[in-house]
């Protein structure tokens, strides 16, 4: 019994170092954000605060990345040519003269199609070049950026005559370093209130379970009516309510308090977990590990709400507002990268990844499989530059797009992701360790030594050195796997 005893414990003791070591780089930079936290001199309140604007700004781009990497392109450097489709567009829609939240609509309808045409050539540029797209992706961000100087340089004012003197350098020819978006692009998405998303979700929904009756009707001949009725009824009862005074007045703000969205969560956590309780008890017979699972959701849940009553996170949670909309759009492509993962052409996407050579045998087209995934990461890169640069207020024409795709990588790397495989949650860690690093280090550099340079100097140092050392352990993992297959 003994020896069973200690068999175990040693087999937990080795899986639970085998975590540690796996998570090393997230533990690493939890251990550099407690120390740059505890030595900025600053209220705890000030950096949750900027963490949680950069996290806004930034988690669309870096969730952008995922959708490459799992099907075997790795990390994609390429992303810059997105950001530069969404700074074509932003320049077109302020000269037009467009503003809120139908100007950012206008980026987006631009932007799209230039984007699936920048992603269509960077993927055949990286069929050509199968096992160096990293390399080739960072080569081509510089090749690109020599396009687009040209493009803002020469031909806006030199070959596309601009009228708008106030866009444009002295002569005429070439657009200004810094354009401001503030009353034009600036809060576009930010500012837009909760009643009209609220409201254009549940049009949405309704538009689709039509086109789904429709489709249902067509190739199977019958519908299920009562569903589809009972469908139609709670969104037109949800609308309604929109039409009470106190619930419009309520959802007529564009920021929610981090208070409130804790609450709205939790309680939407605990709802969730008792019905697939039931269901899972009394409906599907399934075991104890399912039930378990919800229950510790419930417990968390729990625990999160309880801790919003201890008075220095209390005082935060109230001194914070989310823009809604901003956040509503990252759980969309948290939403989205699931659906098509789940679907044949995301499962494609992880033969893909997994193999070529499988994928070939399979019957896959390997070469469309990556362009695809390229032209959806492209446009959901183009997209998270739109979200970025109107959250910052400022476009700075030849420099918003050089970082991109070096702090968006290293921002996913933090959160554990790896050369071949990320996820939603990696990508939100990471952002989030990430940017609380850059916020910290240069008022702890300057507290600790005296400099805020050495902090901004730490954090480029940590952006390339993270990315450099992944690269590495990719290197050390193909070559070490190859020679314990030949011995």
């Amino acid at each position: 019994m003994k020896n069973n005893f200690l068999t175990y414990s040693i087999k937990q003791l080795k899986n639970g170092l085998k975590n540690i070591y796996s998570n090393k780089v997230v533990l690493m930079f939890l251990i550099l954000c407690l120390i740059g936290i505890s030595t900025t001199g600053k209220p705890l309140s000030y950096t949750v605060s900027e963490v949680i604007t950069r996290f806004g700004r930034n988690t669309f781009l870096v969730i952008a990345l995922i959708i490459p990497v799992l099907a075997g392109l790795g990390l994609n450097f390429g992303i810059v040519v997105g950001a530069m489709a969404a700074q074509i567009s932003i320049f077109f829609v302020v000269y037009w003269g467009v503003t809120g939240i139908s100007g950012l609509i206008l980026c987006v309808l631009l932007c799209t199609p230039i984007a699936i045409l920048f992603g269509f050539l960077v993927g055949c540029l990286y069929n050509k070049t199968k096992g160096t797209e990293m390399i080739t992706g960072m080569v081509l961000a510089y090749f690109a950026d020599g396009l687009y100087q040209l493009f803002f340089l020469f031909i806006l004012g030199g070959i596309i005559p601009i009228k708008d003197t106030t866009l444009m350098i002295a002569g005429g020819v070439g657009v200004k370093n810094t354009i401001d978006l503030t009353g034009n692009l600036k809060y576009s998405l930010d500012n837009v209130s909760i009643l009209l998303l609220l409201r254009i979700i549940l049009i949405l929904y309704f538009v689709v379970c039509i086109a789904n009756a429709i489709i249902r009707k067509r190739k199977e001949g019958n519908v299920e009516q009562k569903l589809l009725f009972g469908k139609i009824i709670a969104t037109f009862l949800l609308f309604l309510l929109t039409l009470i005074p106190a619930i419009r007045n309520f959802l007529g703000e564009d920021r929610l308090l981090l208070l409130n969205a804790i609450t709205i969560v939790c309680v939407l956590a605990v709802i969730y977990s008792i019905i697939k309780i039931c269901v899972a008890k009394f409906i599907q017979k399934q075991g104890s590990v399912e039930i378990n699972r919800y229950i510790a959701i419930l417990i968390v849940s729990g625990i999160v709400y309880a801790l919003t009553y201890v008075p220095v996170i209390y005082e935060i949670t109230i001194s914070i507002s989310l823009p809604v909309c901003t956040y509503a759009a990252i759980i969309l492509i948290c939403g989205f990268n699931r659906w098509i993962l789940s679907t044949k052409l995301g499962q494609n996407m992880r033969t893909v990844g997994q193999s070529r050579t499988v994928a070939n045998s399979a019957g896959i087209n390997v070469n469309k499989t990556r362009i695809i995934a390229m032209c959806i990461s492209t446009v959901l890169a183009s997209w998270g530059q739109l979200i970025y640069l109107q959250n910052l207020g400022t476009f700075s024409t030849y420099g918003a797009h050089s970082m991109v795709g070096q702090y968006a990588i290293a921002a996913l790397l933090v959160g554990g992701a790896g050369i071949q495989m990320a996820n939603n949650k990696q990508a939100i860690l990471g952002v989030i360790l990430f940017h609380t690093l850059f916020v910290v280090s240069p008022l702890s550099a300057s507290n600790l030594f005296g400099s805020s340079l050495i902090g901004e100097y730490f954090r480029v140092f940590i952006c390339y050195g993270v990315i450099a050392l992944a690269l590495a352990m990719h290197a050390w993992k193909t070559v070490k796997k190859p020679a314990k297959q030949k011995s």
